[in-house]
């Protein structure tokens, strides 16, 4: 299946690029594509082997934490989005 996945703050900068297309098998989940992520570009997504409390993902507008979290299913066509914690007031 083709992804989209889309990257925001320093997560873009450490990847390079804010859009990535990349294929994954179809059962792949959230977790088998985050884990992929961190191990090719160092990405600090993970806490405890979950993702980290404040980092965001979306799967398609939806909070995957909200969802399955590490186990969410995807689909063809999905989108992605990780976001870095963020702080401010």
């Amino acid at each position: 299946m083709d992804l989209e996945l889309r990257f925001f703050a320093n997560f873009r900068e450490a990847v390079g690029q804010k859009v990535l297309e990349r294929a994954y098998p179809d059962d792949a989940t959230v977790g088998d594509v985050l884990t992929d992520l961190v191990s090719e570009y160092d990405l600090d997504l993970f806490e405890d082997g979950d993702i980290r409390p404040m980092v965001s993902v979306m799967k398609n507008g939806d909070d995957v934490h909200h969802l399955e979290g590490m186990d969410t299913d995807l689909e063809d066509g999905d989108k992605l989005s990780v976001f870095p914690p963020v702080a401010g007031g």
